[in-house]
């Protein structure tokens, strides 16, 4: 699943630990691309968290 937010693209990716699915949250965005959530527990929490670490580094002034 991905999506735009704020001119970044969130990329939520999902994998299987220990038998349970864990989620993770990519951004890409004009200079490069980081990974903003390492572990989510769901979907939503990975986009919610995503959406802050993106909200957190654009409002640097």
């Amino acid at each position: 699943m991905s999506f735009e937010y704020r001119e970044c693209k969130i990329q939520i990716e999902r994998d299987t630990f220990n038998k349970q699915n864990i989620y993770a949250a990519w951004v890409n965005y004009a200079t490069g691309c980081a990974i903003a959530v390492p572990y989510a527990a769901n979907p939503t929490e990975a986009i919610i968290k995503s959406k802050q670490w993106i909200d957190k580094r654009l409002d640097v002034t």
